[in-house]
């Protein structure tokens, strides 16, 4: 039987285009590098051949080296997309993706960490330009890092999805915790999500921030460690001088203002719900109840 002519460079520079559709999955790669200077050669082949998860760094160099070839969104799409595309090539193309294939690119798992992390932050980076609608979408099926800056911006309705993303980690939500700024609102709504409402970092991280509401904090004295109850007591968490009838008092007289009372009240009544829970716990080493610890002013 005789022996079959290896297809070379020279014939796929001149193969029609029905041998270019099967010319695109040769292991060749000079058959490959002649595809590229074959005129027939189309963006439906290119796409075809970018499917191959085996091309080499070098060739697809060579596919992003010709502006030709890369006129198609649909290319630069795939090029983007494929997992062997050089570093330098793919910073130029994924500037180029669509906001929502930004998405689809931040989540894959075969996408190296430093790229996912360089389409994320081009999809941060468009967040104060992108419409409502955007947003919502955004934050339903972005990546945790991304999720976790829509949430931050303090939107309520785009923050309610936010915190029901699936990619959203507990850093992330700590991380909008910590903006003093936060509003009220959205700390509101981390206070009563299902999910974030129940782990512990996150009920500390409420309990520390200035908007939480009061019965929030007194709802999760009571499960607090007693170093974290000790913590919390201290000045440097819930200041002493935040006593309303003494200070704030003072400058709201001074200054002729009526006295911003919730937040200061919020605080002193805290701390002291603190130390009650802290005496308690050195009386007996036995669980409380809140009721016990607060009193029948703190009962409802």
């Amino acid at each position: 039987m005789e022996a079959k002519q290896p297809v070379d460079f020279e014939r796929a520079c001149s193969a029609s285009a029905e041998e270019i559709a099967l010319l695109v999955h040769a292991q060749d790669p000079d058959v490959l590098l002649g595809l590229l200077k074959n005129p027939l050669l189309n963006e439906t082949h290119l796409c075809l051949l970018l499917e191959r998860k085996d091309l080499s760094g070098d060739l697809l160099e060579s596919i992003a080296r010709r502006r030709e070839l890369i006129k198609s969104y649909r290319v630069k799409k795939a090029l983007a997309f494929h997992p062997h595309i050089p570093r330098m090539f793919f910073i130029r193309l994924v500037r180029e993706l669509y906001l929502m294939d930004l998405v689809q690119l931040s989540l894959l798992p075969v996408v190296p960490a430093p790229m996912k992390r360089l389409a994320e932050e081009l999809l941060i980076s468009r967040l104060a330009q992108l419409p409502l609608g955007q947003k919502l979408a955004l934050a339903r099926r972005a990546s945790a890092r991304v999720a976790g800056a829509l949430l931050a911006e303090g939107n309520h309705q785009v923050a309610k999805i936010a915190l029901d993303n699936a990619f959203l980690t507990e850093a992330q939500v700590l991380k909008a915790l910590s903006r003093e700024k936060f509003p009220p609102g959205v700390v509101q709504t981390v206070a009563t999500h299902r999910k974030w409402s129940q782990v512990y970092n996150v009920r500390l991280a409420l309990l520390r921030h200035p908007a939480t509401p009061l019965s929030v904090v007194l709802a999760v004295l009571p499960d607090l460690t007693v170093g974290d109850l000790k913590e919390m007591s201290s000045s440097k968490v819930l200041p002493e001088n935040k006593h309303p009838h003494a200070p704030l008092a003072t400058k709201s007289a001074r200054m002729k203002k009526p006295l911003p009372s919730f937040y200061s009240i919020s605080l002193f009544t805290a701390k002291r719900a603190t130390c009650k829970l802290l005496r308690c716990w050195k009386a007996s080493c036995d669980h409380i109840t809140v009721a016990a610890a607060f009193g029948d002013n703190y009962s409802s």
